[in-house]
């Protein structure tokens, strides 16, 4: 029996799962929850898999993988979901991995996301980064944001994505999707060319060198409302990460640049629930001010997170704070929280304190 790729995306789109990986020697695996499972059918050999994956991929995309060993693209599923792919040779042989892209965007608060970081869609000018490991939902998180721009605000919305993932319709706004590699070579140029063509917002799907970061924070100093994603996690470590990418020379002006243009730091990972089926999202918000703008100019980083623990008033919280809060709704388990904690050790000095405030609540 041999397996049918139109089976197999229907199967990822009736469950529910994020991922199908196609490998020679195993059956088809998806990852659902979190989770890897492989499905009840035989081991894929090297025919299968190279037979799946050119029921998808183009002749340019077989020629790709065949001189460079790798291609990446898009493609949609009917009108049921789109599909990021990831096509590859090892040892040899075809794999694929396919990231199921839901069709329907998210409100924020099926995200997860607090109102007040709603109020950022609204700035006229700034950089908006939403950063985290892969995987975490950043994309889901952007195409959000984006998508609210588009229903309630009469833009000029410019997204430069690789390859573009969620498709946006003009409502409100006016929306120009650019795909890296089809539309325009890279980030930097795309970028720098999308300042000609009077944008509002533009989205940066991903800061990936020095280039694109200049470009990026340029074009949110000079009127425009940008949004891009980094693979870092927490707020202070994104703005370290930026400044460590320019040369030693230069560090001092980019920390004066990002204190003026930088607006906020999202940052997510996302966690199994304890509760029912399903995954969330734990948050740290950091919104900038002008202690942190300071510290930012003044190379004092590291004392962001204090900042972020004493401005609620402002929306913002640690991801600790976040995955406490989950774990004390019952959202999270235990295991999952002191894991994904960024300071184990304040995290289990906060539960005591918890434990010791309801034991003499009860008293």
């Amino acid at each position: 029996m041999s397996v049918d790729m139109t089976e197999l995306l229907q199967l990822v789109v009736d469950e529910g799962v994020s991922d199908l990986h196609l490998e020679v020697g195993a059956p088809p695996m998806v990852r659902l929850h979190g989770d890897m499972t492989p499905l009840d059918v035989p081991p894929l050999t090297a025919q299968d898999t190279e037979r799946l994956i050119k029921t998808i991929a183009s002749e340019a995309h077989l020629q790709q993988i065949q001189a460079v060993g790798t291609a990446d693209f898009g493609f949609g599923f009917g009108d049921q979901a789109r599909f990021r792919v990831s096509a590859f040779k090892q040892k040899g042989v075809f794999g694929t991995v396919l990231r199921q892209i839901p069709n329907t965007l998210l409100t924020f608060e099926q995200i997860g996301l607090q109102e007040s970081v709603k109020d950022l869609l609204y700035r006229p000018r700034g950089l908006v980064l939403v950063t985290g490991p892969t995987g975490s939902g950043k994309s889901t998180t952007l195409a959000s944001m984006i998508n609210i721009i588009n229903q309630e605000r009469a833009c000029h919305i410019i997204t430069i994505e690789d390859p573009i993932e969620f498709y946006h319709y003009h409502k409100k706004s006016v929306v120009i999707q650019r795909e890296i590699g089809v539309d325009v070579p890279s980030f930097g140029e795309a970028l720098k060319r999308s300042l000609r063509q009077d944008p509002d917002i533009i989205l940066v799907g991903e800061m990936r060198d020095l280039e694109t970061m200049e470009a990026a924070v340029t074009a949110a100093e000079t009127g425009h409302l940008v949004f891009a994603t980094l693979h870092t996690t927490g707020a202070a470590r994104t703005v370290d990460r930026i400044v460590d990418a320019f040369p030693t020379n230069q560090q001092a002006q980019i920390r004066t640049q990002l204190a003026s243009s930088l607006v906020a730091v999202i940052s997510q990972v996302l966690l199994p629930r304890a509760d029912k089926p399903g995954r969330v999202a734990g948050f740290e918000i950091m919104v900038s001010t002008p202690s942190i703008q300071a510290l930012i100019r003044d190379n004092k980083t590291f004392r962001i997170t204090s900042e972020l623990q004493t401005g609620a008033k402002y929306g913002m919280h640690t991801l600790d704070a976040h995955l406490v809060e989950l774990f004390e709704r019952g959202v999270i388990s235990y295991t999952e929280l002191i894991t994904k904690a960024q300071d184990q050790e304040s995290v289990l000095q906060t539960l005591r304190q918890l434990q010791q405030e309801a034991q003499q609540q009860k008293k």
